[in-house]
C-alpha cells in the first residue's frame, strides 16, 4: 500500500486547469498535434511517432511527453508548460517528481480523455512502462479498454441520479455528469477516491465521494442509473491489486453486483456493469448467471468474449507488469491455473449486464455477441429495454401490430450452383447498425417481411401469406409469435402502429 495519499487542492486543481487551456492540452489538441497515425500508435503502446511528432509543439509537446509518454523533460520547460501552477506545488503534490539527470518525469498520468463533444481531464497513476515495474496494490487504473467499452455500453438518457460504483479515476462518473442531475461515486480504495477528486476537480464537475466496500456507503439509497466497472477479475479468493480483484473467490464478486445492484435502483431505474463469469464443465453459462438475479429484474447479459484460462492468467500477470516467466510470475500462474483445474473451469467469459427494476414479469435474456460492431452499446440497450417493455404490454395482440422493416435492415443471399443453375442455401436478415444482429430465415418468412411496409397489420400479412402458399393460417400464426417477438426484441422490426 501507497505510504501517503496525494493532495490536489481545489487551488492547484484550478491553475492546472489553466495550464491546460493556455497550451490546448485536450482531446483534439493532441490528436491535432500528434496526427492519426502517431495517436492511433500511441494507442497501441508504441510511443516513438508521439514523440517526434510533439518535438517543435512547445507547451504542449512538452505536456503531452511528460504525461503521455513518461519521458524526463527540462526543469525549466516544465515550469512554464505548466504556468500558472508554481513548480513548487506540482513537485509537493507529487504530480512531478525528479527524473534522469537534471530533469522532471511526472508522478501521475494526467491524460485528456473525450467523446464527441467534450474533453476532460483523467487522473491516474502511471501505468507499469510508466513507473518503470510491477504497480502498488492500491495503484488506481488509468482509462483502459474495459472503461472505454463500459461508457460506450452505458445509457446517455437523462436521469435524475447516477451512483458509479467502484469510480477508481471517475471517468465513468465524468460522463454521467453529461445527463444526470446528481452524481454520487464510491470507491473502497482512498487513493481511488483522492485521484478521482482530483479529476473531477480538474473538470470542474461536483460529485459526491464516499468511501466503502460495495453498497455499504449508500445503504437504504436508490438511484436512477448505476454503473458499475467493478474488479471482476475472476480465481481465487486473493487481493494482489485492488483495481482488479475482490477478494472474493472465482465469479462471486459479479454474482454480487447482479444480486444487490436492482434493490438499490428507483423503479424502472437501470444499471449497466462489466462482469465475468466462468465457464464450467458440464454447465451453460447462461442458466448460471440467470441464478444470480434477484426477482424483479429485467436483465440482458451480453457475451464478448470467452478467454482460455492459460491466456486469461498471462494477461492478467502482463497487466500488473509481472512477466509470467519470472519466479513470481510461474508461481502465481500455477496457483491460478491449479484453482481453474480445481473448479473444472474452461474458460472465462466476459461481457455487458443491463438490468432493470420492474415489478412486472421480468424479462432474461443471455446473448453471445463475439463479432466485431462499431456502433456503441449504450444506446442499444436502452431501446432493448424499450422494446422488451413493448413486448411484454402486447404479448396477446403482438399480432395485431403494424410492423415495418427498418431501413438499416437487409437481406442476404447465399447461393450455390445446382444442376439447374444457382439455388439459395441461406436466408440471412442483417442490421447493419447497432450490434449488427443476423437471422437467418426461411423463403417462407423472407416473403413475410418483404411485405413488412407498415401498411398492413402481421395478422392480415399472414392471412394473405397462407393463401398465397397453400398454408394454414393458425400454423402460421403459432410460428410467427416468436420470430415476430425475437425479430422486435433485436430492432427488426419496427411498430408502426
Amino acid at each position: 500500500m501507497s505510504d501517503t495519499l496525494p493532495q490536489f487542492s481545489s487551488e492547484v486543481c484550478a491553475r492546472l486547469r489553466d495550464a491546460f487551456r493556455a497550451a490546448r492540452y485536450d482531446a483534439d489538441g493532441v490528436v491535432g498535434v500528434l496526427g492519426a497515425q502517431a495517436h492511433a500508435a500511441l494507442g497501441r503502446g508504441e510511443p516513438e511517432p508521439a514523440r517526434r511528432a510533439s518535438r517543435d509543439a512547445g507547451a504542449l509537446g512538452v505536456l503531452i511527453r511528460l504525461f503521455l509518454l513518461g519521458d524526463t523533460e527540462p526543469t525549466d520547460a516544465v515550469r512554464t508548460a505548466l504556468d500558472p501552477l508554481a513548480l513548487d506545488d506540482a513537485l509537493g503534490t507529487g504530480l512531478v517528481r525528479p527524473g534522469d539527470g537534471d530533469g522532471l518525469r511526472a508522478g501521475f498520468d494526467v491524460r485528456p480523455h473525450g467523446d464527441e463533444d467534450t474533453s476532460w481531464w483523467v487522473v491516474s497513476d502511471l501505468d507499469p512502462d510508466q513507473a518503470g515495474g510491477p504497480v502498488s496494490p492500491d495503484h488506481v487504473l488509468g482509462v483502459g479498454h474495459a472503461s472505454l467499452s463500459l461508457v460506450r455500453a452505458t445509457s446517455r438518457r437523462p436521469v435524475g441520479s447516477v451512483l458509479d460504483l467502484g469510480t477508481g479515476n471517475g471517468v465513468q462518473a465524468l460522463h454521467a455528469g453529461r445527463h444526470a442531475g446528481k452524481i454520487t461515486a464510491t470507491d473502497t480504495s482512498a487513493r481511488a477516491l483522492r485521484l478521482a477528486e482530483a479529476t473531477f476537480a480538474l473538470n470542474e464537475l461536483d460529485v459526491e465521494l464516499l468511501r466503502g466496500e460495495w453498497f455499504a456507503p449508500v445503504a437504504r439509497r436508490r438511484f436512477d442509473r448505476i454503473v458499475c466497472n467493478p474488479p471482476f477479475v475472476v480465481g481465487p479468493p486473493r487481493v494482489d491489486y485492488v483495481y482488479r480483484d475482490s477478494g472474493l473467490s472465482g465469479d462471486d464478486a459479479s454474482a454480487l453486483l447482479v444480486r444487490q445492484l436492482p434493490g438499490f435502483l428507483t423503479d424502472g431505474g437501470t444499471g449497466h456493469l462489466l462482469a465475468s463469469w466462468l465457464h464450467v464443465r458440464g454447465e451453460d453459462w447462461a442458466d448460471r448467471v440467470g441464478r444470480w438475479l434477484p426477482a424483479g429484474t429485467d436483465a440482458w447479459f451480453v457475451q464478448r468474449d470467452i478467454a482460455d484460462p492459460a491466456l486469461y492468467v498471462g494477461t492478467w500477470l502482463r497487466d500488473a507488469g509481472i512477466d509470467p516467466r519470472s519466479a513470481e510470475g510461474r508461481a502465481k500462474s500455477g496457483a491460478w491455473l491449479d484453482w481453474f483445474a480445481e473448479h473444472d473451469v474452461e474458460g472465462v467469459g466476459f461481457g455487458f449486464v443491463t438490468l432493470r427494476r420492474t415489478d412486472e414479469a421480468p424479462t432474461v435474456v443471455c446473448e453471445d455477441l463475439r463479432h466485431a460492431y462499431d456502433d456503441p452499446l449504450g444506446e442499444e440497450a436502452a431501446a432493448w429495454l424499450d422494446r422488451v417493455a413493448w413486448l411484454r404490454h402486447h404479448a396477446d395482440d403482438l399480432l395485431d401490430a403494424t410492423y415495418r422493416v427498418p431501413d438499416t435492415v437487409a437481406l442476404e443471399r447465399v447461393d450455390a450452383p445446382g444442376d439447374d443453375g444457382w439455388t439459395t442455401t441461406v436466408r440471412r436478415l442483417h442490421r447493419g447498425d447497432g450490434p449488427g444482429w443476423t437471422h437467418e430465415l426461411d423463403e417462407l418468412t423472407a416473403t413475410l417481411l418483404a411485405g413488412c411496409r407498415g401498411a398492413l397489420p402481421m395478422a392480415d400479412l399472414l392471412e394473405l401469406l397462407a393463401a398465397a402458399h397453400g398454408e394454414d393460417a393458425a400454423t402460421l400464426r403459432n410460428a410467427a409469435r416468436p420470430l415476430v417477438a425475437e425479430l422486435v426484441r433485436h430492432g427488426m422490426l419496427e411498430v408502426c402502429r
